[in-house]
C-alpha cells in the first residue's frame, strides 16, 4: 500500500490508488472498504479543482478580499444613485448539430444523437456573449457564429445600451462594468479598451467604469450563476440542432424570480488578431484607483470639439 499511498498534510485526508479488490488482503471487497475507511480514514473522492493554472504569479488571498471589496462598494455606489451595472462574459461556445448535450430531460425515449461530437459535422459553432444586468433582473445575449473578440464584446454591450439601457436608464450617464479577467473583456487587452473608448464613451457620452474580478475568480461574477447556468439549465439534455434552436432555448428561459431574457443572432464575422497602436492607447481618457490598477479603471469620453 505504501507506494499508491498519497495525502494532505494540511487536512489530514490520505488517499490510495488501489482498488478495494487489488489491496491483496484475502477478504471480500466490501470488507476492505470498511476498514479502510473506519480504521485508516481513506474514502471515495473526486478531483478537486483548487490549483491555479496558467497564471505564473496568482493573486494572494489579502489582494483578493481587497477586490472584492472594492467590487462591492462599487456597486453599492452605482446602486444607490441610479446607475446602471451590467455584468459581461462570454458564455461556453456550442457546436449547432446533432450532438449530445449534457443534462437530462423529460421525454419518453431518448432522443438519438451522434456518438461522437466530431467538429467536421457541426453546422456551425455560436459565440454567446452576454450581459445581466443586475438590478433590472434582465439578460441580453447576442450569438456570434465566428470569433470571440473584444470586438463582439463591446459591439455587444454598445447595442444593449442603444436599445435597451438608455431607456431604461434616462439621463444616466456612468455605466458599471463586471468582467472576468480574460476572455474577451479581459483587463489586459488593448482592443478591449480602445474600443470602450471610442464606442462606448465617445460614441454614447458614457463615463464606464470597469471591475474585473481576479483571476480564478469569475464563478462569483453574476452572469455565470443568473443567467448563464438558467439558459444551461433550460436546454440540458437537448441537442443544438440549429442556431434558431439554441437562440430560442436562450429566450424562453425562465427563473421564479423573474428572469427574462433577450436573444440577437450575429452574422457580422469577427477576425482575430486586431492590433491598437500605442499612439492610440496613450489618447485613452483612463484613470485608476491606487489599488489594484490593473483590475479597475475608469474610461472618460473626449471632450467634444
Amino acid at each position: 500500500m505504501a507506494h499508491t499511498n498519497g495525502g494532505d498534510s494540511i487536512r489530514g485526508l490520505k488517499w490510495c490508488r488501489k482498488t478495494p479488490a487489488k489491496v491483496g488482503i484475502e477478504v471480500g471487497a466490501s470488507t476492505v472498504s470498511r476498514l479502510l475507511k473506519k480504521l485508516l480514514g481513506y474514502s471515495l473522492r473526486v478531483n478537486h479543482k483548487t490549483v491555479e493554472s496558467g497564471n505564473k504569479n496568482p493573486p494572494k488571498p489579502k489582494e483578493r478580499d481587497q477586490q472584492f471589496d472594492y467590487i462591492s462598494d462599487r456597486r453599492k455606489s452605482f446602486a444607490r444613485r441610479g446607475n446602471p451595472i451590467i455584468s459581461v462574459d462570454t458564455k461556453k461556445k456550442e457546436l449547432i448539430g446533432n450532438f449530445k448535450n449534457d443534462g437530462r430531460a423529460w421525454t419518453k425515449e431518448p432522443e438519438p444523437v451522434n456518438d461522437h461530437d466530431f467538429p467536421s459535422d457541426a453546422l456551425g459553432r455560436i459565440v454567446p456573449y452576454g450581459i445581466y444586468d443586475t438590478q433590472a433582473n434582465c439578460g441580453w445575449v447576442c450569438v456570434g457564429t465566428s470569433a470571440e473578440t473584444p470586438a463582439l464584446a463591446v459591439d455587444t454591450i454598445e447595442k444593449w445600451w442603444r436599445e435597451e439601457g438608455r431607456t431604461r436608464y434616462p439621463r444616466k450617464t456612468e455605466l458599471l462594468i463586471l468582467a472576468d479577467c480574460g476572455g474577451a473583456n479581459g483587463s489586459r487587452s488593448r482592443v478591449w479598451k480602445y474600443r470602450i473608448q471610442k464606442q462606448l464613451c465617445d460614441g454614447q457620452g458614457l463615463t464606464v467604469t470597469i471591475c474585473h474580478y481576479p483571476p480564478g475568480a469569475s464563478k462569483w461574477n453574476p452572469i455565470e450563476h443568473r443567467l448563464f447556468s438558467e439558459i444551461s439549465k433550460n436546454w440540458a439534455g437537448k441537442p443544438l440542432k440549429t442556431v434558431r434552436t439554441a437562440l430560442n432555448y436562450i429566450r424562453t428561459t425562465r427563473t421564479d424570480t423573474g428572469l427574462r431574457i433577450k436573444a440577437h443572432l450575429v452574422r457580422k464575422i469577427y477576425k482575430t488578431g486586431e492590433k491598437v497602436p500605442q499612439e492610440e492607447m496613450d489618447a485613452l481618457r483612463i484613470t485608476r484607483p491606487q489599488n489594484r490598477k490593473n483590475w479597475n479603471y475608469r474610461i472618460s469620453p473626449h471632450p467634444k470639439m
